[in-house]
């Protein structure tokens, strides 16, 4: 894979219609009182030390976890998954981990079970999307992603038997 080829696999694209939970705060520099993390030069990012001039302003994922609001919504289910819980909980945690670290604002909100099986929500498409092509990647099965209308939310579906 070629340094373009790798650079667009990790780079995150704004949504087209302006998600409401991404507006940039007021004075361009902030730090949230929940996470911890600062934005600066138009991002929010996990940094060692906020500048003096940051304002307190929660970020869109501590926001959006607030108002149990995600932005991706993953339904899990088929036999495959109660025979390898443990295994596809590692690979959706160890994917929010690495996503997280380098994009600040992809979290899980929650994993929960359901009779049929499974539910995760993210505070962002990308994690979703990314959680989504892993699943399919490592455990093949049946995969389907749907988009609102507006683009500020993603509803995936896996299922294997």
């Amino acid at each position: 894979m070629d340094k373009q080829q790798q650079s667009q696999k990790t780079q995150l694209y704004p949504a087209r219609n302006g998600d409401p939970y991404l507006k940039p705060p007021r004075n361009g520099v902030a730090l949230c009182p929940e996470c911890g993390v600062i934005y600066q030069q138009g991002r929010w990012a996990w940094q060692d030390a906020a500048p003096s001039a940051a304002q307190s302003v929660v970020c869109p994922a501590c926001q959006r976890i607030a108002d149990d609001q995600p932005a991706g919504t993953l339904q899990l289910s088929g036999n495959f998954l109660g025979e390898h819980r443990d295994e596809i909980l590692n690979l959706i945690h160890n994917t929010e981990q690495s996503e997280k670290a380098q994009h600040a604002l992809e979290r899980l909100l929650r994993i929960s079970e359901q009779d049929d099986g499974m539910q995760a929500t993210t505070t962002g498409l990308h994690l979703a999307n990314r959680i989504g092509h892993a699943l399919g990647a490592a455990y093949k099965g049946r995969i389907e992603y749907s988009y609102s209308e507006d683009e500020h939310h993603v509803d995936i579906h896996w299922h294997r038997d």
